[in-house]
């Protein structure tokens, strides 16, 4: 596990935010959507930031209402962007181990993501799906609760602490 439980006003977390091609406000504290969130960092070579949201469906104007979405995630030099979205993933089913029956979804901006042959192919290569576009043209990929990874805590959880004082503890 590379990944370390951050937060969605975290100035590390946010400089690296700042590069993100759908960073709407460069240099605002808050950079995760308004609702329930996950924020992980890596420090690994460059570093990396990934944001799992989980929006209430009630406020969701895609067609995937209900599902995970990640909203953010850049990888700045902190390993193969396929492993580290696999473990984010496991680090969100960590903190929230009821999925959503849509699972999680991210969309990608084909015409922002440069020098890419294949935009949304480390998705792919980490299991994910390309099932359609959004009516504003965003390639839209989906990994379904059954094809995702098993929970595993990131690095300074809170529970994971816990978890490693009590097998100590036992053995």
């Amino acid at each position: 596990m590379r990944w370390k439980e951050s937060f969605r006003a975290d100035q590390r977390s946010r400089l690296i935010a700042d590069r993100h091609y759908n960073r709407q406000k460069i240099g605002s504290p808050q950079f995760v959507p308004p609702g329930r969130c996950v924020v992980l960092r890596s420090d690994e070579g460059g570093g990396a930031l990934w944001v799992t949201s989980w929006p209430f469906a009630e406020y969701v104007r895609h067609a995937w209402a209900g599902a995970w979405m990640n909203s953010c995630f850049r990888n700045e030099g902190a390993g193969l962007s396929s492993e580290l979205i696999r473990e984010a993933i496991a680090a969100t089913l960590h903190r929230w181990p009821d999925v959503p029956d849509l699972g999680m979804i991210t969309f990608v901006d084909a015409g922002k993501v440069r020098r890419k042959r294949d935009p949304g192919r480390c998705y792919i290569r980490a299991g994910f799906k390309h099932i359609g576009e959004t009516k504003g043209g965003l390639l839209t990929f989906q990994l379904l609760p059954e094809e995702m990874p098993e929970a595993c805590p990131p690095i300074n959880s809170q529970m994971g602490l816990f978890e490693q004082l009590t097998s100590r503890e036992m053995g």
